[in-house]
């Protein structure tokens, strides 16, 4: 498992976007992998459309009476994902949200209050929206590549106590902001893959997936995408090789590594309309670090498969807990299907320090036990 994760956030895949000829090259890798415990396995192509791609990195600095101050990309600000396309800096006076006149102006957006704000600097012709975001633990702003329809002028996120520091230097002087945000929505052509691995003759419907795409590195900067979803893809692999070695009772067991759910969850809704009525779908996004207890969404008609995994988390000793996991699983609920999603920690989450390193051993084994535990439970209790 430590070695798939490895790979899949190796320099060559690129950070796994959907479209990119990293992500395509990962969905390759994965069919032939599960080629090797069958025959019966298949790219499933469809298109995507309005992904959000920086085309370069942007830039952000900002001066006032003490000199200029450089910024950071994904340390000191962000793209917003509403932000129009903005290819080269442009320079203009920071105003605050309240001023009369917003013309030509970058405008400061108290955080809850960035929509209205955008609306009025359209209206009046500012250059663009500069609003607050907070940083995770280590001091990152993650990336995403899928968000609220674009806007007509530029929205720059800056860090939160930056966002502070830049209206304290306006209430004190004059401040110039310069900044540039060259983001553009293009359409992507995606790949599930798909096996179907038998067991025996008949047995219940079981659908195990977790998806392969991550956001994409940035123009200049590499974000390896291991815990996501590099960890959960491992787990659900080395579940399938231990499930087809082992497993003596019937059970109709199929694998799904799925694409484009950074830009949506596009795999899985194309997906979920196909699948034969009864299939229990387990869906593990993030098998690197296991905290207190794996977080358990269910939707669907998944009383019984619920209950089944409770029972395969006693067995093992993983500890099971309610909690959001907003990812494919919901597509296939949506849908009509049981379906249950896990997650078990993303370190480093859409950052550059999403490396392998953080991926523990003991929370792929602990992934990889539950859902081997779940198909052979699901399989002897339809026998």
């Amino acid at each position: 498992m430590r070695a798939t994760v490895a790979e899949l956030a190796a320099d060559r895949y690129q950070g796994r976007r959907v479209g990119t000829a990293g992500g395509q090259a990962a969905g390759i890798w994965l069919a032939d992998r599960l080629r090797e415990l069958g025959p019966d396995v298949r790219l499933e192509p469809f298109d995507v459309k309005d992904v959000r791609e920086l085309y370069r990195t942007p830039e952000l600095r900002w001066t006032d009476g003490q000199g200029t101050h450089h910024c950071e990309h994904r340390r000191d600000f962000v793209e917003h994902l509403a932000s129009a396309d903005l290819p080269e800096p442009r320079a203009a006076r920071l105003t605050r949200s309240t001023a009369t006149d917003l013309h030509g102006r970058w405008v400061l957006a108290p955080a809850d209050e960035w929509v209205q704000t955008a609306q009025r600097a359209e209206l009046e012709g500012a250059v663009g929206v500069v609003m607050a975001r907070g940083a995770d633990g280590d001091g990152w702003m993650p990336k995403m590549i899928a968000g609220p329809p674009r806007r007509s002028v530029p929205v720059i996120a800056v860090r939160t106590d930056l966002h502070q520091q830049l209206g304290d230097a306006v209430e004190s002087g004059e401040v110039t902001v310069t900044g540039s945000m060259p983001l553009r929505a293009v359409s992507a052509r995606a790949a599930n893959v798909h096996a179907r691995l038998p067991i025996g003759e008949g047995g219940a419907r079981v659908l195990l997936t977790a998806h392969y795409d991550g956001v994409g590195d940035d123009p200049e900067c590499r974000l390896p995408a291991a815990a996501d979803n590099a960890s959960g893809v491992a787990a659900v692999l080395e579940a399938a090789f231990v499930v087809k070695e082992c497993l003596t009772a019937p059970v109709d067991l199929a694998v799904s590594f799925l694409d484009a759910e950074e830009a949506g969850a596009w795999g899985s809704a194309h997906h979920a309309t196909s699948l034969p009525i009864g299939t229990q779908v387990i869906n593990l996004d993030g098998a690197a670090q296991l905290y207190q207890a794996a977080a358990v969404e269910a939707g669907g008609p998944a009383h019984a498969l619920l209950a089944v995994l409770d029972q395969a988390g006693r067995r093992t000793g993983v500890p099971l807990r309610a909690g959001a996991m907003a990812s494919d699983n919901r597509r296939y609920a949506a849908a009509g299907h049981a379906a249950i999603g896990v997650g078990m920690g993303m370190p480093g989450y859409q950052t550059p320090a999403e490396t392998p390193d953080r991926v523990e051993s003991d929370t792929l084994a602990a992934a990889a036990r539950l859902l081997v535990a779940s198909v052979w439970l699901v399989a002897h209790e339809t026998r």
